[in-house]
């Protein structure tokens, strides 16, 4: 009998079958030539996770369709753990469209509305063995999808602090799948109030609470609940600033990157080094460290995790820089 896995990190979301346009600078509209890559901001994190050698779980509900089985096949090839993934008949798996520039952020349009993920059953969550489990991944993307997605997730986070496991949590901003930006800012806080580190961007520090200043973005969220601890803002290819809720801050630089081929994936990637080096019990600042660096190796691949290493790759690309 096969020995089963138990997975140290896991993550909720709702993954994505990406066509990603191969005509640079063309609209989406014009385009014709697309390739097909798994997406979805938490599947990145996942699969970033297991390439660094973490067990990772997946939780999501996929349609019984081609788009549904391109997933599975991919989480199976990317060594994610699929215990917990519901398929239904009743609901399709979603895809998006994204374009290719070589300047500034892609184009991108979703087909996502009504998806089998947005009917995630909160009655999963029950079957999960949390025992093992040492982070859970969280973002703000999941419970923006449906009703239905947002109790689930709520449900989620409950558990998880009562099993007292380290939670980090990604904004995510995606004003296109709220109701409104005001209803997006109200719901985002409430989440991140419940989490241990939040990974804010200063684009999402301006919406989300009036400043791009770091250590404001970090003040904010920091006196918001007992429950964050340490908050690590991303500022881009200066790299990113950490305050933690007994005061210490500091700033930890970026790496430069040889070619800027595509943004999405950066801050997912971003994640994922942190989240390994938590994994590892890296110090602190290291981890950030390798943040920066996985991230900057995100934007020069084209898919949204392509550019994710290997820690052979991971090592060699910090020595050198």
């Amino acid at each position: 009998m096969e020995e089963k896995i138990m997975s140290e990190f896991l993550t909720i979301g709702e993954p994505i079958s990406l066509f990603a346009s191969e005509d640079a600078d063309m609209s989406l509209a014009q385009a014709t030539s697309f390739h097909k890559y798994l997406a979805g901001a938490e599947v990145n994190v996942a699969v970033g996770v297991s390439r660094l050698g973490h067990d990772a779980e997946y939780l999501t509900r996929l349609g019984q369709d081609p788009f549904g089985e391109f997933i599975t096949d991919q989480l199976r090839e990317n060594n994610i753990g699929t215990e917990h993934i519901e398929t239904t008949p009743d609901y399709w798996t979603a895809f998006q469209l994204k374009q290719r520039v070589t300047h500034g952020d892609p184009g991108i349009f979703y087909f996502r509305k009504g998806s089998a993920a947005s009917h995630f059953l909160k009655s999963t969550l029950d079957k999960v063995d949390f025992s093992h489990i040492k982070l859970v991944h969280l973002s703000g993307i999941f419970p923006a999808i449906s009703e239905q997605a947002k109790e689930a997730f709520q449900y989620l986070i409950e558990l998880v602090n009562r099993y007292h496991i380290t939670t980090t949590f990604d904004p995510n901003l995606r004003p296109q799948l709220w109701a409104s930006q005001d209803e997006m800012i109200t719901t985002i806080n409430s989440f991140a109030a419940q989490a241990q580190i939040i990974l804010p961007g200063i684009n999402e520090g301006e919406i989300l609470m009036g400043s791009r200043d770091p250590e404001k973005i970090a003040d904010f969220y920091l006196n918001q609940s007992e429950i964050t601890h340490t908050v690590v803002v991303k500022t881009g290819e200066d790299g990113a600033y950490v305050k933690t809720k007994d005061g210490n801050s500091y700033s930890v630089s970026g790496y430069k990157a040889d070619e800027v081929v595509d943004t999405v994936g950066a801050g997912d990637g971003f994640a994922v080094g942190l989240i390994t080096g938590i994994l590892e019990g890296l110090p602190f600042k290291e981890a950030v460290a390798r943040a920066n660096a996985v991230g900057c190796l995100a934007v020069q691949a084209p898919g949204d995790n392509d550019g994710y290493p290997t820690p052979e790759q991971l090592k060699a690309f910090m020595d050198k820089q």
